[in-house]
């Protein structure tokens, strides 16, 4: 048996998982990785301490795959995928200059909206197909080339390297070898021409960049280097497959056609509608993407980003301690016949697709002295399929696809409440394959593409899961209303 090992690496962990050739898991290692919120707004992490996680996640995963009886030989090519829009900026010798900043990090709002007056929007959604955000990499770099004399110094003297985590772990695991990326990270940075493929200089010179050493960009299923993971196999394995997370569980779940969709349930909240081979411009607040790509095709996507998503849940747990376990809030929300008129607009950074108002604090509406801790938990569950909703109306407008069903994934579809109460407001089926990894196994199918271990996209057609489908309920009046309730509140509430 021959086995592929995917990188999921992530905002709160990484996990590492080993696919066989029939396409199914084998073994698995996880490893919790620490973020650092230095000041108001602020989200970094330590760059090394990303890598030495990486090889701790592995180290797991291998040895549950030799007590299983594995053979370290019999690992034959890598995959990663990987949390997107977080950046690294190191220097010549692969010492990073600044922490990772990650995606969550909102320190460049004042350069947002510098731009937006400096009127290069319509620019930069034309050539990227982004919106300018804060959520994107481009406007956090400039803020540190802008505030970081060490940063400005080495951007300027052309000894700077940037990547996403992806290039950045790339280039730690082959040793400095190999400076690339694929094109779906690529396409989160505000730098990448969606239309040749390339790193767009003219943004690149407006910004003041162009002397920012920048990686190749690749298909995502493609060669971009070997390594044996600081010693942990025997030999080095190709790396034949590299994608943003989020990209990464749309390939895993089969988004391989037009008109297919996926929601992945995470930190955040990713949804992803395949539009085929030719790049389209929203008009409904989505962004346009590369959704995955291989040496003889590349397929675009409309993405809506939904900024808070699990990571509300996690703030009732953590600062309000409402519950000890995350998996208590469906039986807590449960517990109430409604959400007594309370509902939670989770702007904790911001409020994403289709909205972008970037500057919203989060909020909570309809508190009286009847509401419940129970009645929080489910006006924050139920947050979560009202913006996925907003993000399918757009999409549906946008592309004309009448979405047929929508594919989930990710940490919160073990939460049966949100999926029951999703399926109702959609009116259409959700199908939950029940593999919490897609992302890890979209890295392994596109790694096993390239290396050979996967014949084509028929074969990944076929690879057998078992699907559980939750079907709409048929009152959904007072869902609708509730609906209709909580856009008012997003409509109306002053948040500037």
């Amino acid at each position: 048996m021959t086995y592929i090992l995917a990188i999921d690496q992530g905002t709160s962990s990484t996990k590492t998982i080993l696919f066989d050739e029939a396409g199914q898991p084998f073994a698995k290692g996880s490893e919790p990785l620490k973020t650092i919120y230095p000041e108001n707004g602020f989200v970094e992490q330590d760059p090394q301490e990303i890598v030495q996680n990486v090889f701790t996640s592995i180290a797991k995963c291998l040895d549950d795959f030799q007590s299983k009886g594995g053979e370290l030989n019999n690992i034959k090519a890598c995959g990663i995928c990987n949390q997107r829009e977080t950046f690294v900026v190191w220097d010549e010798n692969g010492t990073p200059l600044y922490n990772a900043v990650v995606w969550q990090c909102k320190r460049s709002i004042a350069i947002c909206v510098r731009w937006k007056e400096e009127g290069y929007e319509e620019m930069i959604k034309s050539n990227t197909g982004l919106l300018i955000d804060p959520y994107f990499s481009g406007t956090k770099l400039l803020w540190l080339y802008e505030n970081n004399e060490n940063v400005r110094t080495a951007i300027d003297a052309g000894r700077a390297y940037f990547g996403t985590v992806d290039t950045w772990l790339l280039y730690k695991l082959t040793n400095g070898e190999s400076y690339c990326t694929d094109y779906t990270n690529a396409s989160r940075t505000l730098f990448f021409n969606l239309k040749n493929l390339d790193w767009d200089k003219n943004l690149l010179q407006i910004f003041g960049l162009s002397n920012i050493n920048l990686p190749q960009p690749q298909p995502s299923s493609a060669f971009f280097g070997s390594s044996d993971f600081d010693g942990l196999l025997p030999l080095p394995i190709g790396i034949t497959g590299m994608i943003g997370d989020s990209h990464a569980a749309a390939f895993g779940e089969g988004c391989f056609y037009p008109g297919m969709a996926k929601a992945t349930l995470g930190t955040g909240c990713s949804i992803m509608m395949n539009i085929g081979d030719h790049l389209q411009e929203s008009k409904n607040g989505m962004v346009a993407t590369v959704c995955w790509s291989t040496e003889s095709k590349v397929q675009y996507a409309f993405e809506g980003v939904i900024v808070s998503c699990g990571a509300t849940i996690e703030w009732l747990k953590n600062e309000l301690g409402f519950f000890t376990e995350s998996k208590e809030t469906e039986t807590m929300a449960s517990e109430v016949p409604d959400n007594g008129g309370v509902y939670i607009v989770p702007a904790f950074s911001g409020l994403g697709a289709p909205h972008w108002q970037m500057n919203r604090k989060a909020s909570i509406s309809g508190l009286t002295f009847s509401s419940t801790k129970n009645h929080i938990v489910r006006a924050a569950l139920e947050s979560i399929p009202y913006q996925i909703m907003d993000v399918i109306d757009a999409m549906e407008q946008d592309t004309g696809f009448a979405l047929k069903e929508l594919m989930v994934n990710g940490g919160m579809v073990s939460n049966g409440f949100v999926l029951q109460l999703l399926a109702s407001l959609l009116n259409r089926p959700i199908v939950n394959n029940g593999m919490s990894d897609a992302s890890a196994q979209g890295a392994a199918y596109l790694a096993g593409l390239k290396s050979g271990i996967y014949k084509d996209l028929a074969f990944l057609q076929d690879i057998k899961i078992e699907n559980q489908k939750i079907n709409p309920e048929k009152k959904r009046e007072q869902i609708l209303r509730n609906y209709g309730e909580w856009k008012e509140i997003i409509k109306n509430t002053l948040y500037k």
